[in-house]
């Protein structure tokens, strides 16, 4: 057992630590050492919460923390990069399913139904808000796993009048409440199994709005959901730490949120309601064209005779693992005295991020991956643009066709290029079900086949 006073300190360290490892995210050199930060920190916290005074039953927690770390290790290492998205999801599922499960502890924990007055209240509003964000971020979760992973259609489902129902819903458990903190000892139950019921409704209908071209800004938002979530938990349990952890993570993943939605020309507000992604309902633009293809070694030709070339890679680099086969493309270009970079989209694949993961991972240098608004001002003097797997993040319609879905988002304008070069396995529609008119334009060539096998075979006439 360890004193109050050590326990105390070890969370400070710990949050030190916590605030240590997000800024160390936030670039993809600190990376590694901001993960390490976060790593330390929560042993430190589990070490320090397990072996604290008036902790009982430690070989039964040490034992469950010992499975769950073997589980967790298993699953992290059989998932793919392209899987991540959803796995990340469904952790959050996990922390908003804690939370409602905290706080049912919570309220019927005999200590607390023996405080009064003031301090009995304030306890019963923190189970009940803990418990309603919680249900959300649960059932929330779930469904965008579920968008993510393919088991439910990524087009949003909308209906007429959803935004009142909604509005209608919240106000039903703020009257819930009411009843919830005038209920004598645990009659409160029938309160708070209503109220879970609402909250688990309201989480699913809040992501089955939202269209799968939104879908990282999503992730992002239920990101910050499972850190209020845990804060609300922090507060139910008397947590210190759980109640800074929690914070930081919601705020950070707020803020995320609120980038990315700048980055889309999103409302942040449309996010929170399950708003946005519905896009417009009429006619889409007529594409007018032809589609023009390309052989691999017609690609190699041009990248020889390129001065400047610019990558942008997407979910289908992610599935193919075309990343190391694009290194290997990239220092064979360098070599021959080429600009090579990397444009990237803020929302490219399904995660924020995902893109810059996967570079690093191939140990793609960090200086030549640019974002969306640096290499958008380069593209009209760019020799060669090659698209490897994405769709929707290089789409005109974004900014040509008012009753696109996407109509509004910023995209990588690369048809400002001399020649374009899309790579992908069929002409199929991208995440966002809209199709792309890049494909129909005099400078752009369609590269038939997997991503990882077409660039292997450029690389092979280079």
């Amino acid at each position: 057992m360890i004193s109050p006073e050590i326990q105390t300190a070890s969370y400070l360290f710990a949050g030190i630590l916590f605030i240590l490892s997000l800024g160390g995210l936030s670039s993809q050199e600190s990376a590694k050492r901001g993960v390490l930060y976060g790593i330390v920190g929560m042993a430190i916290a589990i070490l320090s919460t397990v072996l604290g005074e008036g902790v009982e039953g430690q070989a039964y927690i040490i034992a469950a923390i010992a499975i769950a770390s073997v589980i967790g290790i298993l699953v992290a290492r059989k998932v793919e990069m392209t899987s991540m998205p959803q796995l990340v999801a469904i952790l959050h599922s996990f922390v908003g399913l804690a939370a409602v499960l905290v706080g049912f502890g919570s309220y019927l924990d005999p200590h607390t139904q023996a405080l009064e007055g003031t301090e009995h209240t304030i306890h019963l509003v923190e189970v009940f808000i803990g418990i309603f964000i919680g249900g959300i971020t649960f059932t929330g979760s779930i469904i965008a796993w579920g968008k993510l992973e393919g088991k439910i259609r990524s087009k949003p489902l909308v209906y007429p009048g959803r935004h009142l129902v909604n509005i209608l819903l919240v106000i039903g458990c703020i009257v819930l409440c009411v009843f919830f903190i005038k209920a004598a000892g645990t009659s409160g139950l029938i309160h708070l199994y209503i109220m879970t019921a609402i909250s688990f409704f309201i989480g699913v209908m809040l992501v089955m709005a939202i269209g799968g071209a939104d879908m990282p800004v999503v992730v992002s938002m239920l990101n910050s959901y499972s850190g209020w979530a845990a804060a609300a938990a922090g507060f139910m349990l008397g947590n210190d730490l759980l109640i800074i952890t929690g914070a930081l993570v919601g705020s950070s993943g707020a803020i995320l949120s609120i980038i990315m939605c700048e980055a889309m020309n999103r409302s942040f507000w449309s996010v929170i309601f399950g708003g946005f992604g519905a896009g417009p309902t009429g006619p889409a633009k007529e594409v007018t064209g032809e589609v023009t293809a390309i052989l691999h070694d017609a690609v190699a030709d041009l990248l020889k005779e390129a001065k400047s070339v610019v990558i942008v890679p997407g979910y289908g680099m992610a599935v193919a693992k075309a990343q190391f086969p694009v290194h290997q493309m990239v220092e064979k270009l360098k070599a021959d005295g080429k600009e090579v970079r990397f444009g990237i989209h803020p929302v490219a694949g399904r995660l924020p991020g995902h893109m810059n993961v996967l570079l690093a991972e191939a140990n793609v240098p960090y200086d030549i991956v640019m974002e969306m608004e640096e290499i958008n001002d380069d593209l009209s003097e760019t020799d060669v643009v090659l698209v490897i797997g994405a769709n929707d993040i290089v789409n005109p319609g974004a900014q040509d066709d008012p009753n696109s879905p996407i109509y509004g988002m910023p995209v990588i304008e690369v048809w400002e290029a001399k020649n374009v070069i899309v790579m992908k396995r069929s002409m199929a529609t991208g995440y966002a079900g809209v199709q792309n008119p890049l494909f129909f334009k005099e400078n752009t060539s369609m590269l038939y086949g997997d991503a990882k096998d077409s660039v292997d075979k450029i690389n092979g006439f280079l």
